[in-house]
């Protein structure tokens, strides 16, 4: 058994690494997942109230909230898999929810990216880094994820996988990782 969380800024270069494991025949956990559907049940658009239910979430409930409420989803894919991939962790307390349940079999991935190259990408992917969909900037975004605890996570990773080169790139580096992962 093994459990790869994924952590990086928005834009980095997460949901393609996740696509990449999809690919592969990795199930993939998205953590935005447990948030989007909060949003709904409160009866909330998730594109325009994702910051806000997540931090509500972890006000509520404490910093590993997310976690907590991934960790069913996780080990349900585990019984069919030997590897999950879990997309968006945000925070060290969420990485030490994910290390207490799983040990050793946890390893965590930074993606990282440069500000600009994450800006232009978000931009291609039609959301506005200046303004944010959400009405959110990117540097607005950053800040939040930062104030969740992304840098500790991120700190903390196992591994780091750079994303500015190409696509194809990327997703040999990723492929490659899981591979070796396994």
């Amino acid at each position: 058994m093994r459990v790869i969380g994924i952590v990086g800024l928005p834009g980095s270069g997460k949901s393609e690494a996740a696509a990449v494991a999809e690919d592969e025949g990795i199930p993939v956990v998205t953590m935005g997942d447990v948030i989007r559907q909060e949003c709904r049940d409160r009866g909330l658009d998730p594109a325009v109230h994702h910051g806000e239910i997540a931090g509500k979430l972890r006000e509520e409930n404490g910093p590993g909230a997310i976690a907590e409420r991934s960790l069913p989803v996780i080990e349900d894919r585990l019984a069919g898999a030997e590897t999950v991939v879990v997309d968006g962790i945000r925070s060290g307390t969420e990485v030490d929810r994910f290390q207490e349940a799983f040990g050793e079999d946890f390893r965590l991935v930074r993606v990282e990216a440069p500000f600009e190259t994450r800006a232009e990408r978000l931009d291609l992917r039609g959301r506005d880094a200046v303004s944010g969909e959400d009405g959110e900037s990117l540097e607005e975004r950053d800040r939040r994820e930062l104030e969740f605890g992304m840098g500790e996570a991120m700190e903390r990773a196992d591994l780091t996988v750079e994303n500015t080169g190409t696509l194809e790139e990327f997703r040999d580096r990723v492929r490659q990782l899981l591979e070796d992962s396994r």
